[in-house]
């Protein structure tokens, strides 16, 4: 499994949710896909985006396979 993490830093756990659109999270999932693809350990890994949100002052919040189901 290759796993592509985007890391966003916001003055919100839930604003920095909000800034990964679905154009984006399509392109990272394309992305890793092609990573995967060109290398010979990870040929035929599945691949996954997890998101991680960060604020001031707030635990980070972890989503892993944040499009599950998209």
């Amino acid at each position: 499994m290759l796993a592509v993490v985007e890391v966003k830093r916001r003055t919100s756990l839930l604003a920095a949710l909000e800034t990964v659109t679905f154009d984006q999270r399509e392109r990272l999932r394309r992305a890793g896909a092609n990573l995967a693809a060109r290398w010979p350990g990870l040929s035929g890994a599945a691949v996954r985006l997890d998101l991680l949100a960060l604020a001031p002052g707030q635990l980070p919040r972890h989503i892993p396979d944040a499009c599950k189901g998209e």
